[in-house]
Parts: structure tokens; C-alpha cells; sequence
């Protein structure tokens, strides 16, 4: 059943958001849309991602089930399925779900009409060691089975043992958001560190990078000209932690990333080609000494609370010291690491005041007497794109919750996946 919040309720969830730290502008109120809801689907397992087709048809992902896509009318046909799913119409034995990886992103190629491709993110058991690699798919007419895989990535790194570190397990720090640039065409992968120090500024490695490519797989044109010398050339930036959010400016085409902070500063970027991130956990520099299996991520004191101002200045995730040409940050949630996931504008008349601004979800990481976070905040960006100039918290219909995906549908609404298993269609009146 929908449900419907005014702009006249906005007053509690701005004082819930002022606890939590967050800038409320005095017009905040006046500039927020009224909202509805509705839940699309529900009982789901861990839903990650989602993507639209221009009839309103959804494709969706949970993260240890497989693909799966629901119809204008509601139904449900389950496409691909993961190692010891069942009901799927297909079985890849391969393709496997630990901690934060699985099959992650999706993604619909610009050219769907032709040639009915589509693209996932997923862990898998093909190589001697796990990899992430991206998949291409053909999806039939019938919208009930997909055929022609072809693992266009293959080598995007996985972590295979657990280490002393929170959220230590394998599969930690996956990355996995991929998206099409409305611009260049080219397909943009989010990667993670693997809690691996020296993936993030390794230009042998896809660990901590943003990857740009062709449907094959093949680099985009310009990645090698803008990264150092002897870089992947599937590598578009890098030096990053765990980006899980990517999206572009509908005017410009600017692709900004949002990415989990450690234990402080979750950061939304703007990219630029061969820009350096400036995340580099590794021990033993930048005044560090030894570090937990090798990786100084979440120093000092990784497991206990302390002030993330000096958290940030001894491992800071934008390392403008050590790397003074890095991407400034665009937004550091004021300091606070809460678990931001995924980013998307928002377009269209129906968003009022809110049109071309930026959204970004958070699951929720309370730690040390940070506030938990579970929300959807509205970025106003400055005209050059550069900074925020307003974060106001999105009154959201269904409550909070551990919100782990954002995508806007071809009507306009905002559609979120959370953690919990539902996906919730969020419409503006």
C-alpha cells in the first residue's frame, strides 16, 4: 500500500538529521518534495542492484541468488542463478556469493533495443584464485532467459582469506556498482582494496580503481594517455577504497562516485581521467608504522571509538599530503564513515526543487558513538560541480534502513533496493 509523507513531516526527520550531524538548511523544508511510497518487491535476499528498460521492465540482482527480472505487470522471472540457488531458468555453478561479494551490479547496454545485452558483476570460482568479473548477457525477447555469457573482465581482484580487520572476511572491500556513461557510452566498474594496502595505488592491479570500458572489455579510448606510465589501461582512476556508488551529471555527464570511509569521511568524488583518489592504507609511510596484516585501513586503534579528526589525519582516505594532485573531495559527510553505497541525480520536473540534484544512500555504520546513519541524503551541488553546498535527508515514505541501492526508473521515481529485501518505489507528488 502507498504511503504518503508531506513537506509538514519534514521537521522530525531534519531533527533526526541534525543529531546525526548533517547540515539543514533553513529552506530544506520548503525545498522538499511531498513523497510516497510503494514496495515493489519484498522478501528478497540481500537485493543489490537494479536497472531499468525503457517499458518500465527491472532487472534486478541479489547478491548470493543471481539475476532475476520483474515485468511491467508484477511478475517475476528469475534468469540466472548463482551456485546452490534453485528456480532460476539457468545455473552458472561458477559464480558465488561470500561477505560483501556475490553478483553485485547490473547494468543495460545503450544499445539494449538491438541487441538485448546486459551486463552483471559477480564473484567467481572459474580462476585458480576468486576473481570478480564483469559478465555479458543476452536477454531473449520473452524476458525469461539469458544466454551467450561472455566474461568480458575476468581478473578483478577478490579477498580470499580472512584478516584482523572489521569485516575482516573474504569478499571484503568488492567494489562492484557498474554503470554506462550517457556521454562517452563506455561501461564505468566500481573495484575495492580487498583490504590489500597495495591494490589501491598499483597500476598492475584493478583492486581500488575505477575501470572504464567497451562492451568487450577492452579499454576506453584515453584511459593509458591520462593514468602513470605502465598503468592497466583499463584503469580510468584510482587510489580508492571501496567505491560501491556511480553515477553521472544529466547535464554534463561528470561521473561522481560515492565510497565508503574508514571509520570516518565517506566521500562522494568527482572523477577525472587518471585522477588518484589518494586512498594508500599501506604501513610503514605517511608517518605510519606497522599495521595489521599489512594494512593500516582503519588505524589507529582499529577496533575502538575515537575523534575522527585524528582518525582522518593519521589514515586519512584522501591522502592530499602524500598525493597533493589528488581528486579533492566533492562531500566527507562531516567526517562521518556511515556506510554511503550508492549515488544517483535526480531529473525531471517532478522533483521540484530537487531536479539535477545528487541522492546518496547510506547503509548505516554505527561505531564509537557515531550516529548509525540510515538514510537518503540530497545533495545540492555548487555550479561548478566541485562541492556541496547543501545535504538535506530525504524524507523517506518507508522509514530507515540499510539502503544499498539507488536508481532512478524511466517514469521519473526513485527506486531503492535495501538490505533488509525489499525494493521501494519512491514517487514525488
Amino acid at each position: 500500500m502507498a504511503q504518503k509523507l508531506s513537506t509538514r513531516s519534514f521537521g522530525v526527520i531534519a531533527a533526526s538529521a541534525l543529531i546525526a550531524g548533517l547540515p539543514i538548511t533553513a529552506h530544506a523544508a520548503s525545498d522538499a518534495p511531498s513523497l510516497k511510497h510503494t514496495t515493489v518487491l519484498s522478501d528478497l535476499e540481500n537485493p543489490w542492484d537494479m536497472a531499468f528498460l525503457a517499458d518500465g521492465t527491472m532487472l534486478f540482482t541479489e547478491k548470493c541468488r543471481g539475476l532475476s527480472v520483474r515485468l511491467p505487470d508484477g511478475d517475476v522471472n528469475h534468469l540466472l542463478g548463482m551456485n546452490g540457488t534453485e528456480g532460476y531458468t539457468t545455473t552458472a555453478d561458477d559464480l558465488v556469493c561470500e561477505g560483501q561479494a556475490g553478483m553485485n551490479g547490473v547494468a543495460v547496454d545503450p544499445d539494449f533495443a538491438d541487441n538485448r545485452t546486459i551486463y552483471v558483476y559477480s564473484a567467481s570460482t572459474i580462476s585458480d584464485l576468486r576473481t570478480n568479473r564483469v559478465v555479458r548477457l543476452t536477454l531473449n525477447t520473452g524476458l525469461t532467459e539469458v544466454s551467450n555469457r561472455t566474461d568480458i573482465i575476468k581478473d578483478i581482484p577478490y579477498k580470499q582469506t580472512a584478516s584482523d580487520h572489521p569485516f575482516g572476511g573474504p569478499g571484503a572491500h568488492n567494489g562492484g556498482r557498474i554503470r554506462f556513461s550517457p556521454d562517452d557510452g563506455y561501461l564505468y566498474v566500481t573495484t575495492g582494496d580487498n583490504h590489500n594496502s597495495d591494490l589501491p595505488q598499483s597500476g598492475n592491479s584493478l583492486g581500488g580503481k575505477v575501470l572504464r570500458i567497451d562492451g568487450n572489455g577492452e579499454a576506453a579510448a584515453g584511459n593509458a594517455d591520462a593514468t602513470p606510465e605502465g598503468f592497466d589501461p583499463r584503469i580510468f582512476t584510482y587510489g580508492h577504497r571501496n567505491v560501491q556508488g556511480i553515477t553521472f551529471d544529466p547535464e554534463t555527464a561528470q561521473p561522481y562516485v560515492s565510497e565508503h570511509g574508514p571509520w570516518h569521511s565517506d566521500e562522494v568524488n568527482a572523477l577525472v581521467a587518471g585522477g588518484n583518489s589518494g586512498w594508500d592504507p599501506r604501513p610503514n609511510m605517511a608517518g605510519r608504522g606497522d599495521c595489521p596484516d599489512h594494512y593500516c585501513g582503519y588505524q589507529p586503534n582499529q577496533n575502538e571509538g575515537m575523534d575522527p579528526d585524528d582518525r582522518r589525519a593519521y589514515m586519512p582516505i584522501s591522502d592530499m599530503k602524500t598525493y597533493p594532485d589528488a581528486m579533492k573531495p566533492v562531500w566527507g559527510n562531516n567526517g562521518l564513515s556511515q556506510g554511503m553505497s550508492s549515488a544517483v541525480f535526480l531529473t525531471g520536473d517532478q522533483w521540484g526543487d530537487w531536479n539535477g540534484r545528487l541522492a546518496v544512500s547510506f547503509l548505516g555504520i554505527g561505531f564509537g558513538g557515531t550516529p548509525v546513519g540510515q538514510r537518503i541524503n540530497v545533495l545540492d551541488l555548487a555550479n561548478d560541480g566541485k562541492s556541496a553546498q547543501d545535504a538535506t535527508e530525504l524524507p523517506a515514505p518507508m522509514g530507515s534502513a540499510r539502503f544499498r541501492s539507488l536508481v532512478q526508473g524511466p517514469e521519473g521515481d526513485l527506486y531503492t533496493a535495501t538490505d533488509e529485501g525489499q525494493i521501494h518505489r519512491i514517487t514525488p507528488n
